[in-house]
């Protein structure tokens, strides 16, 4: 397939600048792909189409306020966006400046923070700072909204631009799916007997990268780092032993679990995946998949392209277009079985 298969005219007034005044407040659009049915649904009836003994994996990276802003000794303005620490003064980073930065030069920030450019790979600096890194983003970091939210972030986002359930720290984009999850759905979750595990991947920015070759053999997938430890192993082989449906709530979660799956088995991982699912993977875990509506031509509506077929998932955004649904990290949701 090549990459304009995945194109569509999304109306700019449909990609959501701010969350809704409540995480529930959402829609949900349904679809099961064995009926080919659509259902238009407020996000709190999301727990009558999951039965007793289904399983949500989700993702419990938290996002880090990884925007930096800063000046070179010129003057000149540098705008920092962290992809992943590295130590506990250092980072790589994707920087915009006026004019390219060299190995050792410097970067000044408020408070008297500094940073040097260690090292350059492909469009990524290695930085260290002067002192603790998390210390310095917990200052004067910035939320990292994503680039189709075109305001600067504000208080709000500093608690809706993070799951409830966010735990460990290193995401620099939300694991959006996880957004429309209150404590009284998760509750509402527990008690009819839907169980709940957690898999981790921290979300680069690289999620962001447009798909710039035609043929998507040649794309090459960003590397982000994932957990997969024993309980989640257990907790999905012995629902999939049982034939109860696991749903990932989230493409990062999804992508946690085929990228540590093996023969139908889940193995705890600790490491990097590059897994790129686009139509023709042969899913091994997941029986449904809870997610928003994504970027034309991206990676991630490519892999909702495989999870449910080229031609469905292209009707389903149009469906989502005509009934007006919200789109991207601030937007609507969709559940897919």
């Amino acid at each position: 397939m090549k990459r304009q298969d995945f194109n569509f005219e999304l109306p700019q007034e449909l990609i959501a600048q701010y969350p809704l005044a409540n995480r529930t407040d959402s829609r949900l659009l349904t679809y099961h792909r064995q009926t080919q049915q659509y259902g238009h649904h407020q996000f709190t009836s999301i727990v009558d189409f999951l039965e007793p003994g289904d399983l949500l994996v989700m993702n419990d990276s938290k996002v880090i306020p990884a925007r930096l802003h800063g000046h070179k000794a010129s003057g000149g303005k540098v705008e920092l966006l962290v992809e992943r620490l590295t130590g506990h003064d250092s980072f790589l980073a994707h920087i915009k400046a006026s004019k390219a930065l060299k190995v050792g030069g410097l970067i000044h920030l408020d408070n008297e923070w500094r940073i040097e450019i260690t090292c350059r790979d492909d469009d990524l600096f290695h930085c260290r700072v002067n002192g603790d890194v998390d210390a310095m983003l917990h200052q004067i970091g910035h939320v990292p909204l994503p680039p189709y939210i075109t305001r600067t972030d504000e208080a709000l986002d500093l608690n809706r631009y993070q799951t409830v359930y966010a735990k460990h720290k290193g995401s620099v984009a939300a694991p959006t799916a996880g957004l429309h999850f209150d404590e009284t759905i998760l509750a509402s979750l527990h008690q009819k007997g839907i169980k709940i595990a957690y898999s981790t991947l921290h979300v680069g920015a690289g999620t962001f990268r447009p798909v710039r070759c035609d043929d998507l053999n040649d794309h090459k997938m960003h590397k982000e780092f994932f957990t997969v430890d024993e309980a989640l192993c257990a907790a999905v082989n012995q629902a999939r032993a049982e034939s109860r449906r696991v749903i990932a709530v989230g493409t990062t979660a999804l992508r946690c679990l085929e990228s540590a799956a093996y023969q139908g088995e889940l193995y705890p991982c600790n490491r990097e995946t590059d897994i790129f699912i686009f139509p023709g993977y042969q899913f091994q875990i997941c029986d449904g998949l809870i997610t928003n509506f994504h970027l034309p031509e991206s990676t991630l509506l490519m892999l909702v392209s495989a999870f449910i077929g080229h031609a469905q998932a292209m009707e389903l955004y149009r469906e989502a277009i005509a009934k007006r649904y919200r789109f991207f990290s601030y937007g609507d949701a969709s559940l897919l079985l």
